[in-house]
């Protein structure tokens, strides 16, 4: 999948990669895919949660060297 903009939080703990997420889309547009790498385990918890919060949807996750990546479509 596509994405338009990407953030590093790989060896960031939590709550750093949601609040890096939650910064970074305030400055996308609707619709636009935002992808966050990220190492801690937590994230996989944190990030769908705080899509269901924030009103963004979570597109899912896949495994990169060093963590994962989950891609989160930024709502209305």
């Amino acid at each position: 999948m596509k994405w338009d903009a990407e953030i590093d939080c790989l060896g960031m703990l939590c709550p750093l990669p949601v609040l890096r997420a939650r910064k970074r889309l305030i400055g996308m547009a609707a619709g636009d895919v935002l992808r966050v790498l990220a190492s801690d385990k937590m994230a996989a918890i944190d990030l769908p949660h705080f899509c269901v919060e924030a009103g963004h949807k979570f597109l899912g996750t896949s495994d990169v060297e060093g963590g994962s990546a989950y891609l989160i479509q930024r709502g209305m």
